[in-house]
């Protein structure tokens, strides 16, 4: 072993399951292509985020979300990631 306690490797596997969310979380925010100017991207934001709302439950399931976590998205600014 290299020295590492249980405590250690628990904690050190929590920080990189972290990592992996966020760098998933940015992917998805900047997943826009980049041709668009940031007004498009605005409006872009803006239609994705109320078509998320207007989702019925089984749409909401195949795309992984809960209603909270899509209202929660779907209730942002447009201008805010």
């Amino acid at each position: 072993m290299n020295g590492l306690s249980d405590v250690r490797l628990t904690l050190h596997s929590q920080e990189l399951a972290a990592g992996q969310e966020k760098e998933l979380r940015n992917a998805m925010l900047h997943s826009a292509p980049s041709s668009l100017s940031r007004w498009a991207l605005f409006w872009r934001r803006l239609h994705t985020r109320k078509a998320l709302l207007e989702l019925t439950p089984e749409q909401l399931r195949d795309i992984g979300l809960s209603r909270e976590q899509a209202r929660e998205e779907g209730l942002k600014p447009f201008w805010r990631l």
